[in-house]
């Protein structure tokens, strides 16, 4: 037994020698090893990252699926417990050997004559290996030939490199489970922490998993044990089963470090290791998030999950906070609440009135009626009603464009017209209005157009910037583009002088709201049919933020309007903002003129108003019905009337009506005088298209419409 164990010594120390040997014969062949500056240079991570407007990372996306890779860490970023254990469980003498640990080849080789293989590769050759895809395994080992290049490779690294080089290069490249390349990206998806942060346990049980990435969490338990007390580490071994069991579950899903912005990253990031720069402000961006997820919580008893903010810089249009989802309980988070299209509510109501004031039809003294209002339209009778289901009576166009009234609002529609409106809206940016006028119909005034909060916001910077449009963008390398006047910059700064007049908003909303701010502002609620969206969009001398709360699925919320939904998460974001910034009213332009007025009957209190040059006025008198002008009431404009063909066309009449009626007028189909309009006039349609006017004795057409007969 002496001279056969004998023997196997001898035959170990011969292939040994031959292996250096032929490791000298590889070295003069083998082709110059890659300086450690360049490897560290190609390392590119999985990931794209998403930088705010001064550099700091806000979002990391991952975008190449075939490995997960962080960024490069230096030596003296990985945890001191992580490099003893590597060293311990991988290559204990690494500090020692010149790249060849010829002891433990020896070893091995013994070894494996006696039918316990076991490997013998320094941390230098394993790099070797990483470096050289020819070095490396397949089908379960290396040829003879692929050894001795390893080894040749090791001995090489060792004269070009130091040390810690190497070490560095290992474990930012060494392959663990599954997809994980490198110990950043492995402590992250093992243990959700940096490489830095790794315990004594944890750095064991990953040392441990390097030569069987796919075993078992209790052999890996076992392992790490070993390692443990090889390291002298105070390891409860009995504990590292269950640790090991927990980290190897979320091996294949770690989560990414920063992920603030993902609906923009998104957009963004398609090459895996770039970064690219935005506009973006990451306080500004962990406000509005906080804001949002704050409100959502609390509005979780009414049905509410889902909420998005965008926040734009009003003179460069710059986003500076970019929210497409909050909420812990959404059940659609991957949508992007800021280019999703929901139903406007009231929030399009500024930019009628501010039609209506441009075309000088009305002033923000003049006199709107509220109260019940029955309108035929082609698809059927409309009867619009107020938010809170009451009626004001006779109010300012001031007060009922701040406490958001329905019913003025629909007359002021059919005053400036659909088309004109719609065309407003559409040139303003809300390009989801695909449809005419007609198609939307009067609810057009009240919000049924579907739009975005990007849409939303850079039309409200409009008026923020006395009329002029231009682009928003989010790329810091993106130039400005081409501004252009949009609305008469006299009618936005009425338009903002209403929008923030508390006084005038308290009729709806009270005068202590989540509008109301300590600093300048000018902001519009919105509620869509069966409460399913809230919105609050407002502008400040500096910045405009817009906020939208509801579900993406589509599901009505409880009892919850734009003031209690949307508002307060907008204020607490407007808050922060002006936290060290004042916000003054602007000044106003050229062609506004400011009037002290009174209304007659004392209708609303005398105030200080603003006007259009040529259109002020210091009394306000409240008309009569008869000093309205009269409007075609029925049919509506573009009705359509199908005939009834099992009743005699001698019975079908259609009822033509004007309001008020007006002694001195008449009706005129068709260019042929039909009646005059001081009571009802029943006609027997005939088909065909047909065009209604209503005339006064001296030729002047006070209105006209057409109309459609289907027989």
């Amino acid at each position: 037994m002496r001279i056969a164990h004998a023997g196997r010594w001898w035959m170990v120390i011969a292939l040994a020698g031959l292996a250096a040997t032929l490791s000298i014969v590889w070295d003069v062949a083998e082709s110059p090893v890659p300086a450690f500056q360049s490897v560290q240079a190609e390392w590119i991570p999985s990931e794209g990252y998403l930088l705010d407007r001064n550099g700091e990372v806000i979002h990391e996306q991952r975008v190449d699926f075939s490995a997960r890779r962080k960024p490069w860490v230096p030596l003296n970023s990985f945890s001191p417990a992580l490099l003893k254990a590597i060293v311990a469980a991988e290559d204990r003498r690494f500090y020692r050997h010149g790249g060849v640990d010829w002891q433990a080849m020896a070893a091995a080789a013994w070894g494996t004559l006696g039918g316990h293989k076991r490997g013998a590769s320094t941390i230098t050759m394993q790099l070797a290996a990483l470096l050289d895809r020819r070095l490396a395994m397949h089908g379960g080992g290396r040829s003879i030939r692929q050894k001795l290049g390893q080894i040749s490779t090791a001995r090489s690294l060792e004269r070009r490199w130091s040390k810690d080089e190497i070490l560095e290069a290992y474990l930012n490249r060494v392959r663990f489970r599954g997809d994980l390349e490198g110990v950043p990206a492995t402590a992250l998806g093992l243990f959700g922490k940096e490489a830095s942060g790794l315990d004594e346990a944890e750095s064991a049980l990953l040392a441990a998993i390097l030569p069987s990435p796919n075993a078992g969490p209790a052999r890996i338990a076992r392992r790490a044990c070993t390692v443990a007390k090889s390291a002298a580490f105070p390891v409860n071994c009995g504990d590292l089963e269950r640790r090991a069991e927990m980290a190897l579950s979320h091996a294949n899903r770690p989560p990414p470090m920063i992920a603030l912005a993902p609906h923009l990253a998104r957009h963004l990031l398609k090459k895996r290791g770039e970064s690219v720069r935005t506009t973006l402000s990451a306080p500004v961006q962990r406000r509005a998030i906080q804001a949002l997820e704050q409100q959502l919580q609390g509005l979780k008893v009414r049905n509410v999950r889902d909420g998005a903010a965008l926040v734009v810089d009003n003179q460069s249009g710059e986003v500076l906070a970019y929210v497409g989802s909050a909420g812990s309980n959404s059940r659609a988070s991957q949508v992007d609440g800021v280019r999703a299209r929901r139903q406007a509510g009231s929030t399009l109501k500024p930019f009628l009135y501010g039609l209506a004031l441009e075309k000088r039809y009305l002033t923000a003294a003049s006199i709107l009626d509220d109260s019940p209002l029955n309108l035929e339209t082609r698809t059927g009778l409309y009867a619009p009603q107020n938010y809170d289901r009451n009626f004001k009576g006779r109010v300012s166009v001031r007060t009922a464009l701040a406490a958001s009234l329905n019913i003025p609002a629909i007359r002021t529609l059919i005053m400036v017209g659909l088309e004109p409106f719609h065309e407003r809206l559409w040139n303003l940016g809300y390009k989801g209005l695909t449809q005419d006028g007609e198609y939307y119909g009067y609810s057009l005034a009240l919000g049924s157009a579907e739009v975005s909060l990007w849409e939303q916001v850079n039309a409200f910077r409009s008026l923020a910037n006395g009329g002029i449009l231009s682009p928003i963008h989010w790329r810091a390398s993106e130039v400005a583009r081409e501004s252009r006047p949009m609305l008469d910059p006299r009618a936005a700064y009425i338009v903002g002088s209403i929008l923030s007049d508390r006084s005038s908003r308290a009729l709806s909303f009270g005068l202590d709201n989540p509008l109301t701010t300590r600093y300048w502002t000018a902001v519009k609620t919105g509620t869509s049919k069966d409460m399913r969206d809230n919105w609050c969009i407002g502008y400040s001398a500096h910045y405009t933020v817009g906020v939208w709360v509801g579900n993406f699925e589509g599901d009505a919320m409880h009892d919850v309007s734009g003031v209690t939904g949307a508002a307060p998460a907008w204020l607490e974001i407007m808050n922060g903002l002006h936290a060290d910034r004042p916000s003054q009213a602007p000044s106003a332009p050229e062609g506004v003129a400011g009037r002290r007025i009174r209304y007659t009957d004392g209708l609303e209190p005398e105030r200080q108003e603003w006007f259009i040059a040529g259109t002020e006025t210091a009394e306000v008198e409240i008309p009569t019905p008869a000093s309205q002008p009269p409007r075609i009431e029925s049919p509506a404009d573009g009705m359509i009337v199908a005939l009834d063909p099992d009743i005699p066309s001698r019975n079908q009449k259609l009822v033509i009506r004007a309001k008020p009626a007006r002694p001195g007028t008449e009706f005129v189909l068709d260019d042929r005088p039909l009646g005059e309009a001081t009571g009802i006039v029943k006609w027997q349609p005939v088909p065909g298209n047909h065009i209604l006017k209503l005339r006064d004795k001296n030729g002047r057409i006070w209105d006209s419409i057409k109309f459609q007969i289907r027989g």
